[in-house]
């Protein structure tokens, strides 16, 4: 693999720049954890004050060793930190971890020194890591750029999992975890400041690297909209797991906006929104990071939802059956033809889902097999969980539980079982070896399926679809503030229904725009100055004879004038009053990092309290936009309730989708967009009311 990372990460050849005799120092410890792990390249301490340092021949300065030194490590203090990136550009060094800190972190003078050095890496070609960071290793290669104590956390032999972290002490701390808990990692790096080289292309890298399948990432925070993005879409094509912790928030570049969406788009949300698009499993906790990661090793992922319980406690099949509800999985029930040959095995055995087969299988352990290999033959289940409490680790019932499941194992290959058990690690290797991966607590067995579920599903679905194309006459987002009518004229121009309407000057002309709808009106104030209508009382419902209208108009043009003087009015809409149908909204925030954002939620309160909304990154396809439509909570609401027809949801879908293109496509023109409410009815969907903010008037 060609990777611009490749001499960092693989380097056959390293400088260490402010090396010292001493291993527990800074300067030291990369030293002595090559030599005591196994690195086979070239080392060049560099320290003018030593002759020798840990056993090798010392150099006075970085202009004394061969040039072209695939990596250097630079651990000296911050004031020569800038004269010793310059000599090792010059001299050909093609990367450089920086472990010196007192940058961008501690002044504004720091700051000024960071992105001299950034310069000096991006002007020559030379990649750097940090500064401000704890390294970088690679197990398997024996090379420890790293100042932790790397040969006290190794564990376990180089594995699949590659780990980055833009915290160093919490990449040390995620390491040393996972290697307890029996995850395997190869690379590992902390990108600190990330003055040049970020968390996004270490990402990149290990999507591409053949000896990383599974990836771990923290971060705090993300510059690079574009890059992270492409790393991610890399690792769900390669499908490679991205397991990760975003943690910390920012500002959203919308405070005081004029309308919900910004008021409800933190910058949480727009990860949040990111995440869900390119598939990632965001882990709120280290055990959780570590847990997903584990399971993830044995490389089997359910295509579906529905789940297979199989417990030796009927209380502990309640927790788990609950725990399916929360993280999203299908306990459906076994057919009943099953169930009853279940019972006839044991019967006082509970044969739903999830099945008992109770403590009567410490008596035969043979039932405990013939109980699973009948779910198993006549039920269609994605994957099964195995609780047996301390049972498989007892003297008792060791041999015989691992001969059930060894022949379970045999007669079913591609099943994926996970098993919850209290159990000694040689036992639980035991397991392992069968390819079913143990967990202690069984309700976070459940959410340890519920993830590799999630990805099953991610790598099945594949690529998604292409945002819609644009009308060609599709109308450009506005530079001004613009009043309610032009601001869905400019939707409808892109393929978004609107509402009947038209602008007005008169309460005559409002007269002929109600006989020509024939049928009840809405008449709103039209003034890009009034952005809330409703707070001057500027909209009003349901008139449909000649008086209300007429005095409708009036009392609109009175009621604006009165609120707001200087305000520009551009007359009055008339527009349908449109019944029935379940009250959406549509939106469109503008992070400062990730760009346009697209917001759906349905109206009224789920809303305005309940802030059950979702967001995605625009641009993206219907099918997209559906699974974005079902992530909210009250998404039952649209399949009809109370004799409801159910919604339809494709014209919901595909509003969404052009919507997001639209945002796309003007994204340095649009603030926000509020369509609040976007009305779905049993055929079709409409927008009642529309605002567009450009940025200039923001």
């Amino acid at each position: 693999m060609t990777h611009p990372l490749e001499p960092m990460l693989r380097p056959n050849s390293v400088a260490i720049i402010g090396a010292s005799d001493t291993e527990s120092r800074i300067g030291g410890r990369p030293i002595h954890s090559m030599k005591t792990l196994g690195f086979a390249g070239d080392i060049y301490p560099i320290n003018p004050k030593r002759e020798t340092i840990q056993g090798l021949p010392a150099f006075a300065s970085i202009k004394d060793v061969p040039r072209g030194i695939d990596c250097a490590v630079i651990a000296v203090p911050a004031k020569v930190a800038v004269d010793v990136v310059r000599d090792c550009a010059d001299h050909g060094v093609k990367s450089a971890v920086m472990f010196t800190s007192g940058f961008a972190e501690l002044s504004d003078d720091g700051a000024k020194a960071q992105a001299e050095i950034t310069g000096i890496a991006r002007e020559s070609g030379m990649r750097l890591i940090g500064p401000n960071c704890l390294g970088v290793f690679n197990v398997q290669h024996g090379w420890y750029g790293t100042f932790t104590n790397a040969p006290g956390m190794l564990r376990l032999p180089h594995g699949p999992v590659g780990i980055v972290s833009q915290s160093g002490a919490y990449g040390a701390h995620v390491f040393m975890v996972s290697q307890m808990r029996g995850v395997a990692s190869n690379y590992w790096v902390t990108t600190g400041n990330e003055s040049d080289v970020d968390v996004a292309e270490v990402i990149e890298y290990y999507a591409q690297a053949p000896d990383v399948k599974i990836i771990l990432a923290y971060a705090e925070g993300m510059k690079d909209a574009d890059r992270v993005c492409r790393a991610l879409e890399m690792a769900r094509d390669a499908e490679k797991p991205v397991i990760f912790m975003k943690v910390g928030s920012t500002d959203v570049g919308a405070q005081a906006a004029a309308s919900h969406t910004a008021s409800l788009a933190g910058s949480d949300a727009i990860y949040d929104a990111m995440f869900k698009q390119y598939g990632v499993y965001r882990a709120e906790t280290t055990e959780e990071f570590v847990d997903v990661a584990y399971g993830c090793q044995f490389g089997r992922y359910p295509q579906g939802r529905k789940i297979d319980l199989q417990t030796i406690s009927g209380g502990v099949g309640v927790q788990m059956a609950d725990a399916t509800v929360k993280y999203g999985l299908d306990a459906v029930p076994l057919p009943i033809s099953t169930q009853k040959k279940l019972k006839e095995l044991i019967p006082f055995a509970g044969v739903t889902n999830p099945v008992d087969f109770t403590a009567q299988a410490l008596n035969d352990p043979s039932l405990m097999e013939a109980n699973i290999s009948l779910t198993i033959d006549e039920a269609d289940f994605d994957s099964h969980i195995v609780y047996l409490a301390s049972i498989p680790a007892s003297p008792f019932t060791r041999s015989s539980c691992k001969q059930i499941f060894e022949n379970i194992r045999a007669k079913y290959p591609d099943e994926i079982i996970l098993m919850s058990m209290v159990a000694p690690e040689d036992v639980i290797k035991e397991y392992e070896a069968l390819n079913i991966p143990s967990y202690e607590d069984p309700s976070l067995t459940v959410r340890a399926m519920a993830a590799l579920t999630h990805f099953g599903e991610v790598f099945a679905r594949g690529r998604p679809d292409a945002p819609p194309a644009l009308p060609a006459d599709a109308r450009a987002a506005p530079t001004e503030p613009v009043a309610e009518h032009e601001a869905k004229a400019i939707l409808k121009s892109v393929g978004i229904p609107v509402t009947r309407e038209e602008l007005v000057q008169s309460a005559e002309d409002a007269v002929k725009v109600w006989r020509e709808i024939g049928g009840a009106v809405v008449m709103k104030i039209a003034s890009p100055d009034i952005l809330h209508k409703t707070e001057i009382g500027g909209v009003l419902l349901k008139l449909n004879n000649e008086a209300e209208v007429l005095e409708g108009f009036d009392t609109l043009i009175t009621r604006a004038k009165s609120a707001k003087p200087d305000a520009k009015i551009d007359g009055v809409i008339v527009a349908e009053m449109v019944t029935g149908g379940v009250e959406t909204v549509m939106g469109v925030v503008c992070d400062p990092v990730f760009g346009p954002a697209v917001m759906f939620g349905l109206g009224g309160v789920f809303v305005e309290v309940l802030k059950d909304v979702t967001f995605r990154l625009a641009p993206f396809g219907v099918d997209e936009a559906h699974r974005m439509i079902n992530e909210i909570q009250g998404r039952a609401m649209l399949d009809g309730v109370r004799g409801a027809p159910p919604s339809d949801i494709d014209a919901l879908a595909d509003a969404l989708a052009r919507l997001s293109v639209f945002a796309a496509e003007n994204v340095d023109t649009i603030e926000t967009i509020d369509v609040n409410p976007f009305i779905v009815m049993s055929d079709g969907a409409i927008a009642v009311d529309a605002l567009i903010v450009p940025k200039e008037a923001s």
